[in-house]
């Protein structure tokens, strides 16, 4: 009886135990997709999101997951987190937890905007990017920083206003090529036609990359560095559908670019941007397509990027519509969990 008793306790104990670990990998500050089998194997991806306004939360979560289910990548991925509740918070400029995460990053995947992120945070990026390992950033990541609150700190060189010398323009326009602008395209009213530039057409990113068109405008270029190849040139489209007649008035943009960056310590990175990439712009599967590619690219695997890379998405995706305070409520990492 007493070897029933306490066999009894220990089943208690050993369930106890796993559900208390359950709980606490169903609630963490990030979400990690383990890489199944594909290319990617081995190599680890980490996603940084934070934004207000194009739902990054959404977007790269999804492409997280479809990296890892059908390219093999290991895919972390890191939010704005709310630090009293551990919800997703856009809107907290100063928190995303996770970010010692890059020390085994293969590669960086971040779209951020104006984040004021603290010392201890923010050196992770830093430390990152100096190493001369690849960045792959979307749209407002020209604008990824903004330290209005306090201007004086270290960090403060890479605002995208900066006129700091050496780093005009901050982050965006030293690191990726180019800083916020303007809306050329008339924002939440004209869309994005994506132009191949013929002249880079047989560039492993650019492999299978046929028809892209996105809700959101195109970004207006002052100037890239000497060492950016554009891969492709945007278009505005007078209104909001892929078959919106083409705007002849306005000029066309780069829209996605590559580059060589320098960092401070001498060590060469490769960069793919593209100002592209709102969570309702990925719907479209040849732009999913094209960011896979530049990810294979950017840890050096251009040479297994197939004629037609896939870019399924992996499960149910609804994106919300792009624009400030319009983001999903009750979302925490865990929600992002992928329950096969």
């Amino acid at each position: 009886m007493n070897k029933q008793k306490s066999r009894l306790l220990l089943i208690i104990v050993i369930t106890l135990i796993h559900t208390s670990i359950s709980f606490a990998q169903s609630n963490p500050q990030w979400v990690v997709y383990q890489g199944n089998e594909g290319p990617g194997k081995g190599k680890h991806i980490v996603f940084v999101s934070g934004d207000e306004e194009y739902r990054s939360e959404e977007g790269l979560p999804m492409l997280a997951k479809l990296l890892a289910e059908r390219h093999g990548f290991k895919c972390t991925v890191l939010f704005a987190v709310d630090p009293k509740t551990n919800a997703i918070d856009p809107d907290n400029q100063t928190n995303i937890p996770g970010l010692e995460q890059l020390k085994t990053a293969d590669l960086m995947f971040m779209l951020l905007r104006f984040r004021e992120l603290p010392d201890e945070q923010m050196k992770h990026i830093i430390d990152y990017t100096n190493t001369g390992k690849p960045i792959v950033a979307l749209r407002t990541s020209t604008h990824a920083f903004s330290y209005s609150r306090n201007k004086q700190n270290p960090y403060a060189k890479y605002s995208y206003n900066s006129k700091i010398k050496g780093w005009e323009g901050g982050f965006g326009k030293q690191v990726l090529g180019e800083t916020w602008i303007n809306h050329h395209g008339v924002h939440a009213k004209e869309g994005t036609r994506a132009l191949v530039n013929g002249l880079m057409k047989d560039h492993p990113i650019l492999r299978g990359v046929k028809d892209i068109w996105t809700p959101t405008d195109v970004y207006g270029i002052t100037g890239l560095p000497t060492n950016a190849q554009v891969l492709i040139f945007g278009q505005t489209t007078l209104g909001m559908t892929a078959t919106s007649p083409l705007s002849y008035e306005k000029s066309i943009m780069p829209v996605a670019w590559i580059r060589s960056y320098s960092s401070a310590i001498g060590k060469k990175a490769k960069i793919f941007t593209t100002t592209m990439g709102s969570s309702i712009d990925l719907v479209s599967e040849d732009l999913r397509r094209l960011l896979v590619n530049a990810c294979y690219w950017a840890t050096d695997m251009e040479q297994q990027i197939p004629e037609q890379n896939n870019a399924q998405i992996v499960g149910e995706y609804s994106p919300t519509m792009f624009g400030f305070g319009k983001y999903q409520r009750g979302l925490n990492p865990s929600t992002f969990e992928w329950k096969k």
